[in-house]
């Protein structure tokens, strides 16, 4: 484990309660005064920490107890033909052993305690089958499986993100979607993992140039969305600073992705803070789940090249078990530079794809690699490309009992990605994503600790203004959760807690000396428990307690209906409530927002007027301290709340026959204390500027309301107008900043099918409607839920038994109005072909290849962001 993580894990593990150092003072008195208060209110939550922790030494001790152990061996095929199945996946039913076949359809689980046992294969498009075993210790027994090809049914598909525990889909308590594998590995030479999302009902990938996406469900995105929360093996990679993804910051290829599964809607009773819109689980393979080599190499369009390496085996007579990766990806971007001084970049880069207005602007810094005409803004040069290099080293330990040990680190570097903020654009020339993680899995019992890491090597750059940010930041994450049956398996229980650290530092480029270089602590309380009160009727409620040393107290509750008239359907009645917490930038940001505005004008016009000997012992050029360059400053607000969401939900899900299963999902939200773009003269800690000192007081209300007049009716400088302030130090400054403002309620409507037409031949669909009223919203924004009112999404997928896989899939989007940070306009309707297909040559080689956007239909879909056209890439896959 990293060195910082070892100084801060003993803290969290032995304090009574952790808080700031001196130091480290809080921003507020206010805040002060609230910790003070949470310290003596919670003696509870600290009671809990600590009994977890006995729990799980208590568990741990036993885990290791010395059994009877033996191995079971076989070969998975195909019922009607005897050919191999390769990625199936085996299960010790009762236990956490699991193992995959290889291409040649063999698979080997060791460490198996001795005694009976009931093996499950499952597989996609497969029915699954069971083999009854007995393991004598010391020896191996085999178990082989012919599964029989069956359409995809939701009822044999099995989740986790719905309770924190597997369970059928058909009878989870939420809105689930499962990626499936064959979409997994067409997307994966993309290195975009959003985009296997883009068959899921409701879900929006909006993206800028390669990696900026911003994936939401169900209404209001943003240039930095966070109202999805983001797990890979249970570790949340968000940045600390934005709370936001680095989609080239993924240790693993898509590939490699064992399980993409989407929770939709609210999602806080079990996961907490921006678990808003939905809750999006990934897990990776354990070792002994891919032992063997495997080799991809791709690349195409946009000069693209990727390189994945794996490698995974077994140590000590198959108790440790490891995996290693590297992958490396070198690409063009869709983005541009837009530096030209008559102002007309984005509309010169907007034109060919767009008839609406688009607002002029300027940038003043180049992309990396190319250099701007210091008289035109013309540029120069090659774009320096997108890169990222990733790689990770996972040991397992498979303890007698079946629990497993897991100690994993890895990092990953990108480089010259550009993202849209709520500034503008911002290109990240060189960042580095360190993380760590130990856990402990076991049935009943979870522990698990993480840390990830984010710095910037080299500064990333605001393109508006041309300065230079750094970020050096670090999250230390400590859960246990506990699982127990009751009622005779009539009931489970789920409750655990956890403890977060966030540290931050920004070397004042991000946010001021009194607020940087910070920690912060959040903790956490949650239990869900469902019964089955008749044999067709479940009832679920679960709620979770987050209090932190940024935040009040939040309380999530959950409760759910299920109905399940027989094991193929399922209605479902659900009411939620999520918050998402303001990240740093909202609190503390204090950053240039643009290049400085010139004022001279207005001075001259003033002194030239009725108010000019009001102004005879004002300086010429010093009305606004200096009238030439009057700084843009965007500033946190330190007062901000959390952004709430009550939801209530109705869905169905169900195999209507053998081939076809439908599922639609109804929803009403409220949502309230949105946190607001940067807006000019909304935060009270800046208010209106006043005269200078020299301006005799009678004449000093006239001046400031002439100075608001003048600039406010001119567009061009309304929003100088109203901003116009005074910042800490008394120096004029053109302040944007954050409030809570606006209350909305939203609807939507979510449908899926799936139809298998022949054995070998597929078609998938969802369609998705929207709708959402302002109740409320802060003057001078424009509360947008940058959402289309409707998409669909249609596929058609052959799956041949000679190695043949091939997809088609047309995915439309309805035209909307965008709104986020200093960028709004209108997206343009859409209608998107991707397709693509892959054949296995042998059981140790496959050609594969992919076309996203085959048409090359350009188009942008963040308003601001990179136009995106046609992507064609192709690779080769080998496994020894």
């Amino acid at each position: 484990m990293p060195a910082e993580a070892r100084h801060i894990l003993p803290l969290i593990i032995t304090a009574p309660f952790p808080h700031r150092a001196p130091d480290r003072a809080l921003h507020t008195q206010e805040n002060q005064e609230k910790v003070a208060s949470m310290t003596s209110r919670l003696s509870w939550l600290v009671a809990a920490r600590r009994l977890w922790l006995a729990i799980f030494l208590a568990l741990f001790g036993q885990s290791l107890a010395a059994q009877g152990m033996g191995s079971v061996a076989g070969t998975v095929t195909r019922a009607d033909d005897g050919s191999p199945l390769a990625s199936v996946l085996i299960a010790v039913q009762g236990t956490s052993i699991t193992a995959v076949t290889n291409t040649k359809g063999r698979y080997l689980i060791d460490r198996v305690p001795a005694g009976g046992h009931t093996l499950v294969f499952r597989w996609l498009g497969y029915k699954p089958a069971e083999a009854t075993v007995t393991v004598t210790a010391g020896s191996q027994a085999t178990a082989d499986a012919k599964l029989e090809t069956l359409p995809f049914t939701i009822s044999d598909l099995i989740v986790t993100g719905a309770s924190r525990v597997p369970e059928r889909a058909v009878e989870a308590p939420a809105a689930v979607s499962v990626v499936e594998p064959r979409i997994l590995a067409a997307t994966s030479i993309t290195g975009q993992a959003p985009l296997a999302l883009a068959q899921v009902p409701g879900v929006d990938i909006p993206q800028n140039g390669v990696f900026d996406f911003n994936v939401n469900a169900r209404g209001f995105n943003s240039s930095l969305n966070r109202r999805v929360l983001v797990l890979i093996d249970g570790r949340d990679p968000s940045t600390a600073f934005l709370g936001s993804q680095e989609w080239n910051a993924l240790p693993i290829p898509v590939e490699d992705m064992a399980k993409m599964e989407l929770v939709r809607g609210p999602g806080s009773a079990l996961y907490g803070a921006n678990a808003f819109s939905g809750v999006l689980n990934i897990r990776t393979f354990a070792a002994r789940e891919v032992v063997g080599t495997k080799l991809t190499l791709g690349g195409g369009q946009l000069s693209t090249f990727k390189g994945d390496l794996r490698h995974a085996g077994l140590w000590v007579d198959g108790r440790v078990g490891y995996r290693v990766n590297f992958g490396y990806y070198r690409s063009d971007t869709w983005s541009r530079s837009r530096t030209l001084r008559d102002l007309t970049s984005l509309q010169k880069e907007y034109a060919p794809v767009t008839e609406t207005p688009v607002p002029l602007g300027r940038e003043v810094r180049p992309l990396n690699g190319q250099t701007a005409d210091p008289l035109t803004g013309v540029v120069s040069g090659d774009r320096d490309p997108v890169k990222s290099i990733y790689g990770s080293a996972r040991v397992d330990y498979y303890a007698d009992n079946g629990s497993v040990v897991t100690g994993e680190y890895g990092a990953a570097q990108g480089e010259n990605e550009t993202a849209v903020t709520g500034i503008g654009r911002v290109q990240i020339t060189k960042a580095f994503r360190p993380y760590a993680r130990l856990a402990w899995q076991s049935n009943k019992f979870n522990v698990m600790a993480y840390w990830n890491s984010r710095e910037t090597r080299e500064p990333q750059y605001s393109l508006a203004s041309g300065g230079g940010l750094y970020e050096k930041s670090s999250m230390l994450h400590l859960e246990a959760q506990q699982n127990a049956a009751f009622a005779s398996d009539k009931g489970h229980f789920v409750f655990g807690s956890s403890i977060r650290n966030y540290r931050v530092d920004t070397r004042h480029t991000l946010m001021g000396p009194a607020d940087d270089d910070r920690s912060d602590y959040y903790y956490s309380l949650f239990a869900q428990t469902e019964y089955q009160i008749a044999p067709k009727v479940k009832v679920v409620g679960a709620a979770r307690y987050d209090l932190g040393s940024l935040i009040d107290g939040q309380l999530s509750p959950k409760l759910a209906l299920v109905i399940s008239p027989n094991d193929k359907h399922s209605f479902r009645f659900t009411f939620n409530r999520a918050f998402q917490n303001p990240n740093y930038s909202e609190f503390f940001l204090n950053v240039a927002a643009g290049a400085p505005a010139d004022l001279r004008a207005l001075e001259a016009g003033l002194r030239a007027s009725p108010l000019g000997p009001a102004l005879a012992g004002v300086p010429v050029g010093a009305l606004f301290d200096n009238s030439q360059t009057v700084p843009v400053r965007a500033r946190g607000n330190a007062k901000l709340d959390v952004e709430k969401v009550t939801g209530y939900e109705f869905g169905y899900r169900g195999d209507l026959t053998r081939k076809l299963y439908v599922t639609f999902d109804a929803y009403r939200d409220v949502l309230k204390n949105f946190v607001t773009d940067l807006l000019p003269g909304v935060n009270p800690a800046f208010p209106y500027w006043t005269a200078p000192a020299a301006v005799p007081a009678a004449a000093r209300a006239a001046l400031q309301s002439a100075v608001r007049n003048a600039l406010v009716a001119n567009p061009a400088s309304r929003t100088a107008g109203l901003g116009l302030s005074r910042t800490e130090d008394g120096k004029t400054a053109i302040v944007v900043s954050y409030a809570n403002a606006g209350q909305v309620t939203q609807y939507g409507f979510e449908a899926g099918v799936g139809l298998q037409l022949t054995n070998t031949l597929r078609a998938d669909g969802s369609f998705s409607l929207f709708h959402y009223a302002v109740n409320n919203q802060q003057e001078g924004d424009k509360l947008l839920a940058n959402t289309p009112s409707a998409k669909g999404h249609v596929a058609l997928s052959y799956s041949g038994r000679t190695g043949l896989d091939l997809g088609i899939s047309l995915r439309a989007v309805k035209g909307f109005d965008w709104a986020a940070g200093v960028f709004a306009g209108y997206i343009e309707p859409q209608e998107t072909i991707d397709v693509n297909g892959a054949y296995d040559i042998n059981n140790s080689f496959k050609m594969f290849a992919t076309a996203v956007n085959i048409l090359d239909q350009q188009r942008y879909t963040i308003f601001g962001g990179s136009v995106n056209g046609r992507r064609i890439l192709a690779g080769v896959t080998t496994r020894f």
